[in-house]
């Protein structure tokens, strides 16, 4: 009964993680989305405690009690700005118990050993397991006391224990380099840790001999050298994880985000093989494999190679950039205006300063105000804009912009010659014309939105920093561009009185 209860609700929760997967894709289908994930993970939970081996409810109870409640807290508590280092942050914990369900296979690999050691049972044939042999050698309760995830290794053959250590070895090492990976990546995020590409003397090399090190600990402790060479490897995974991270730079940090997202999964992925538990399984591969997939779609429209983002150290100069010309020339709320109330055709360019400013509902409005007036007005989403895929479009839809008028960069890119009005909100690097210009640019290459097109260009900044990423942007110095310096939110809020 338990296995075929477990085994349905495992069948019917992975469904409903593919069909949340599928529906996060539109914008008019995420809300449903979510709502499969949350049935989906609810089922999976509750299938766990009441399937095969499951036991210490009270300690389950109080764990689920407790992590519910942070997730409680947190969740009302963390601002829609905050919410990539928030991601990242759980990533980190999905490493980190990837990690610790290793070493307690492997803790649990040498209690079998020792207690049949301790029981006189030198050699036991690889093609019977520990308890079939203690049984052979007389000792019929000797494992009488092995419940759970114990008892389960303890039934596994010789041949079933060798492929239990490399999945125990790889779960280990891609948790223990998401982890400290995912802990750099909120630093940067956050703000609390140097945003620009940092590497050790030696670099990439560094990275090659920790990944050579690590391979030559898988064959010795596969072929029985001990812990000490799981722990070794777990500390040269961490080192990975934290040098290449931190070896790039922060304007690509949205690809790090989804790449360790990628980690993550197939880190559960490992475990879930350790486990035995199909449902991890299934659910890491979800996750490893859309995560990879998203990078993948994320570097095309960055100009990056796919190997670069695993290795690491993407983001720095190549050489002496060019040198920016001219000086910003800055507009009030009453030249903004006039000039929205002249145009007939605007792009609304949304980026990580409107999320701060927590400005979508203001734009929202003005969006609203020049549409009712007659007024063409789109909106241009650039794949990477914020610190998070799909992040300008979630708050977008949050403000209750319409879906029809939020378009791709692909979509919109050609528009902007013929178009009256930019008008650019906290964006930095995806307006940046140094990406073609300039061929020592950090960003060069990247495809960008070209406003610089448009007939006039308004930026909405705080202030004439560079911004997160530290990359200078030709475009603040251009004849038709003009800066509507401030708060995003208060500048566009002085302006909605204006709009005839």
């Amino acid at each position: 009964m338990e296995y075929g209860f477990t085994t349905a609700a495992y069948v019917v929760a992975a469904v409903l993680f593919i069909l949340s997967l599928g529906g996060l894709s539109g914008q008019e289908s995420a809300k449903r989305a979510v709502w499969y994930g949350i049935v989906g993970m609810g089922l999976a939970v509750l299938a766990t405690l009441y399937g095969p081996g499951a036991g210490n409810w009270l300690v389950s109870a109080v764990m689920i009690a407790i992590g519910g409640g942070i997730g409680w807290v947190v969740a009302q508590r963390v601002q829609m700005t905050e919410m990539p280092q928030l991601v990242a942050a759980m990533h980190s914990l999905v490493g980190l118990a990837a990690v610790f369900i290793g070493f307690n296979a492997e803790i649990e690999m040498w209690r079998i050993a020792s207690t049949l050691t301790e029981a006189g049972v030198a050699f036991c044939d690889p093609a019977v397991n520990a308890v079939a042999c203690a049984v052979q050698a007389g000792h019929t309760e000797l494992f009488k006391e092995f419940t759970g995830f114990a008892l389960k290794i303890a039934e596994k053959t010789g041949a079933e224990i060798a492929v239990l250590k490399i999945e125990v070895f790889l779960g280990v090492f891609i948790g223990a380099v998401t982890f400290t990976g995912s802990v750099v990546a909120y630093g940067k995020l956050a703000g609390k840790v140097d945003g620009k590409a940092k590497k050790l003397p030696g670099g990439h090399m560094l990275n090659a001999g920790a990944a050579l090190g690590s391979l030559i600990l898988l064959v010795l402790y596969f072929n029985g050298a001990g812990s000490w060479t799981l722990i070794l490897m777990t500390l040269l995974a961490l080192f990975i994880g934290y040098h290449l991270i931190m070896g790039i730079g922060g304007a690509d940090m949205p690809v790090v985000v989804s790449m360790l997202n990628s980690y993550s999964g197939w880190a559960a992925a490992a475990i879930g093989f350790s486990l035995s538990n199909d449902l991890l399984i299934v659910v890491g591969a979800l996750v490893g494999s859309s995560g990879a997939i998203l990078s993948y779609i994320m570097c095309k429209a960055m100009n990056r190679s796919f190997v670069s983002v695993i290795l690491g150290g993407f983001g720095g100069t190549t050489g002496p950039q060019m040198e920016v010309v001219g000086e910003q020339i800055a507009i009030d709320g009453d030249g903004v205006a006039n000039a929205l109330n002249d145009a007939d055709s605007v792009i609304i360019i949304p980026g990580y300063g409107m999320a701060v400013a927590q400005a979508q509902q203001s734009v929202s409005e003005l969006t609203r105000k020049l549409r009712a007036a007659g007024k063409t007005v789109r909106f241009a989403i650039h794949p990477v804009a914020g610190r998070l895929p799909g992040h300008m479009n979630v708050l977008l839809a949050e403000a209750k912009v319409p879906y029809d008028i939020v378009l791709e960069m692909d979509e919109i890119n050609e528009d902007f010659p013929n178009t009256d009005v930019a008008i650019v909100i906290g964006s930095n690097d995806i307006v940046n014309p140094a990406a073609q210009e300039d061929p020592n640019s950090p960003i060069a290459g990247m495809p960008v939105l070209e406003v610089w097109k448009a007939k006039q260009v308004f930026v909405s900044k705080r202030g004439q920093g560079t911004g997160y990423s530290g990359i200078e942007n030709p475009l603040f110095y251009k004849e038709n561009t003009r800066m509507f310096y401030g708060d995003a939110k208060k500048s566009i809020d002085s302006i909605l009185p204006l709009i005839k």
